[in-house]
């Protein structure tokens, strides 16, 4: 059973047994809790509660001995769910358990414009620590982030940074493309014991620069293997999580952000070998740890519909992408044995497109 917006692709998987009343998690989150509490408990036994955005961790995290009620699910500790979430909370965690992230600030709307002693070295990148697209694109465009190169070009853009009202993280940036942004996911059980990881990194985003992933591989790289390790320690670190890095010019990687909760690189790191959710899902049942084989290097997923514009970006021809494409082991959204998902969810966007355009042909 799935709690997904109307149009999204796993509405329409033929493994999809029911679709849940759309509510967003950001609004009403009690009301969302109470009915999902009624569907867990009208169950034969519990199910398992997976989620995988931030808005659905915070929902299960708040409200986590209620929904264990009609639920069994993992999730790690509630302070520190609300610190790696919170930009502006992990910067102050990072400096307590001296974790290797680039120095930051949080600017706030109404700041005083930044003097000479602004304490981040140049260039920095611009950070939203909430997202509202209406407000950030003026700003910034599409991407996540925007980068600034000296206090004369921060000065400059100060009067849109305020127009956009919104709390901003400025950190140092990292030099490098997005194909630098490399990552270890980890399932640790409430032990601490690490039961299954792997790593990876991006291959394409769109847009090019702080943009969203199209195209993603894994890796055997030992350091960011070690290096997560370490971190899921020193942490205390219990449930899922990817540890996004950087690697700088020499080599060093840089600890960018947390993620704890299922995302689309599960999907990837199950074909390679290593299925995080399906670990926890045994767990949850009290059934056998299914069998992981070893990892393989080199695994890679794509969004063929989004990658074809981020592949010509990167000088990549159609006539060598389309192949490329077919050679990947995941693809969002399609499966040649579950084609549903793609279609619908196209033939949705369609029928909303050609409303909108007979609703603007309307309009006087």
């Amino acid at each position: 059973t799935v709690l997904a917006p109307p149009g999204a692709p796993v509405r329409y998987s033929r493994h999809t047994r029911a679709v849940f009343p759309w509510h967003n998690a950001w609004e009403n989150p009690e009301q969302l809790v109470e009915k999902l509490v009624t569907f867990g408990q009208a169950q034969p036994e519990p199910p398992c509660l997976f989620y995988q955005e931030d808005r659905t961790l915070l929902l299960v995290s708040r409200h986590r001995e209620r929904l264990r009620e009609g639920f069994r699910f993992v999730v790690p500790d509630a302070e520190l769910v609300e610190q790696l979430v919170d930009k502006a909370r992990f910067q102050q965690l990072a400096a307590k358990l001296d974790l290797p992230v680039p120095v930051a600030r949080v600017i706030n709307p109404g700041d005083r414009i930044p003097g000479d002693d602004f304490p981040i070295p140049f260039p920095i990148v611009l950070k939203p620590l909430v997202r509202v697209p209406a407000r950030w694109e003026p700003l910034a465009g599409p991407g996540k982030a925007t980068s600034v190169a000296s206090l004369k070009e921060l000065r400059a853009l100060w009067p849109k940074i305020m127009a956009a009202n919104l709390p901003i993280l400025a950190q140092e940036l990292v030099p490098g493309p997005e194909t630098r942004i490399e990552s270890y996911h980890v399932y640790a059980d409430e032990k601490g014991v690490i039961v299954g990881e792997f790593a990876g990194r991006k291959i394409r985003t769109w847009p090019a620069s702080y943009g969203d992933s199209t195209a993603l591989e894994t890796t055997d790289a030992r350091d960011v293997l070690q290096i997560g390790r370490a971190l899921v320690k020193r942490l205390q670190f219990r449930g899922v999580a990817k540890f996004d890095f950087k690697r700088g010019p020499d080599g060093r990687l840089r600890l960018l952000e947390v993620n704890p909760r299922f995302n689309l690189w599960h999907h990837l790191g199950a074909i390679a070998g290593v299925n995080l959710p399906a670990l926890v899902y045994g767990d949850l049942i009290g059934a056998p740890r299914p069998m992981m084989v070893p990892l393989a290097a080199q695994f890679r997923w794509c969004k063929p519909w989004k990658d074809k514009d981020a592949a010509r970006a990167s000088g990549m021809s159609l006539a060598e992408w389309i192949p490329w494409v077919f050679r990947c082991e995941a693809k969002s959204g399609l499966a040649w044995d579950d084609p549903l998902p793609l279609l619908g969810a196209t033939l949705r966007r369609g029928i909303e497109t050609l409303a909108h355009a007979v609703r603007r042909t309307k309009e006087p």
